[in-house]
């Protein structure tokens, strides 16, 4: 695997856009652009909120709420919580793909 950034094409509320990540990066901005895309579509959907730039000042508002109330304070990051638990569970899967050749 590579840790040089390339470039990849994304589709956000219909327009394109190009980001650099690298391949390592590539399934998670994949997964923000979805997640972003439905955000927007959402807000959009709505019809309060007209115009992609305030549709887009408003879904960075959104997730930004969303993130600052996941965080406790103390420094308890559930994001990162979920981030260990997947990793976890991948060393888990792993683990017993391993046991299943015993049997």
């Amino acid at each position: 695997m590579s840790d040089e950034a390339k470039s990849l094409d994304v589709q956000i509320l219909g327009r394109d856009f190009r980001v650099a990540c690298t391949d390592e990066e590539k399934p998670e901005l994949l997964r923000a652009v979805d997640f972003l895309d439905q955000k927007m579509r959402d807000i959009r959907d709505q019809g309060k909120v007209l115009g992609t730039e305030r549709i887009a000042v408003m879904a960075a508002l959104n997730i930004a709420h969303e993130l600052l109330t996941t965080r406790v304070p103390g420094g308890f990051d559930v994001g990162e919580v979920k981030r260990r638990m997947r990793s976890m569970q991948s060393a888990i899967d792993a683990a017993l793909s391993s046991q299943d050749e015993l049997f």
